[in-house]
C-alpha cells in the first residue's frame, strides 16, 4: 500500500483516510462491489449508468461526481451522462435532475 492511499485510489481525502486507517473495511467494501457487479448481465457502460442514476436519486454529489468521472474515463459519451439527469425529471423531479444535470456538468464541463 502507498503512504497515500487516496491518490492511489482516486479517492477523496476522507475515503482516502478510510482506506489508511481500515485496510481491512475498504477491501470489503471492494470485494461486495465487485461481487454485486457480477451478479447479473449488466455490462460495465450500463452498470456504470445505473450507479450515477442511483447517486443521483440519493441527491450525493460527491457519488455522482465520482461515476460521472468513472464514466469519462471509462469512455462513456458525457450526452450519456447527461441523459442519465434527464430521465431524471419524471421520476424525482425537475429540481432534483437539474441538481443531478449541474453536478454531471460539473465533470463534462458543460
Amino acid at each position: 500500500m502507498t503512504d497515500k492511499p487516496e491518490a492511489a485510489h482516486g479517492l477523496p481525502a476522507r475515503a482516502g483516510k478510510l482506506v489508511r486507517d481500515h485496510p481491512a473495511i475498504w477491501e470489503a467494501y471492494e470485494s461486495l462491489g465487485e461481487a454485486c457487479a457480477a451478479a447479473g448481465p449488466l455490462d460495465a457502460a450500463t452498470q456504470r449508468l445505473v450507479k450515477l442514476a442511483l447517486a443521483a436519486a440519493a441527491g450525493s454529489e460527491g457519488a455522482v461526481h465520482s461515476h460521472a468521472r468513472r464514466g469519462l474515463a471509462e469512455g462513456l459519451d458525457p450526452k450519456a451522462l447527461e441523459q442519465v439527469a434527464l430521465l431524471a425529471v419524471p421520476t424525482l423531479g425537475f429540481s432534483a435532475a437539474m441538481r443531478a444535470l449541474s453536478w454531471i456538468e460539473d465533470v463534462t464541463g458543460a
